[in-house]
């Protein structure tokens, strides 16, 4: 999804997942891609408070904000 959606000129799998997305070159309107694809893809919905920088700035946080959803849904 994020080298999809994403548009980031180096690809997610040679990422640290910590490193910053946003310095790397992801905006925001290619972080509500990225966002709007996961919920497709995974038929799940973010909570308000989940849509901010910090929740998209890296893979790790965005799979720990997966994880969350995943807990919830369970």
């Amino acid at each position: 999804m994020i080298d999809e959606h994403g548009r980031l000129p180096t690809p997610a799998r040679l990422l640290s997942p910590n490193a910053d997305l946003y310095e790397i070159g992801l905006t925001s309107f290619a972080a509500v891609e990225v966002m709007l694809a996961l919920e497709e893809a995974l038929g799940l919905q973010f909570p308000e408070r989940m849509l901010r920088r910090q929740s998209f700035g890296s893979i790790a946080s965005i799979v720990a904000c997966l994880r969350q959803l995943e807990r919830k849904a369970a």
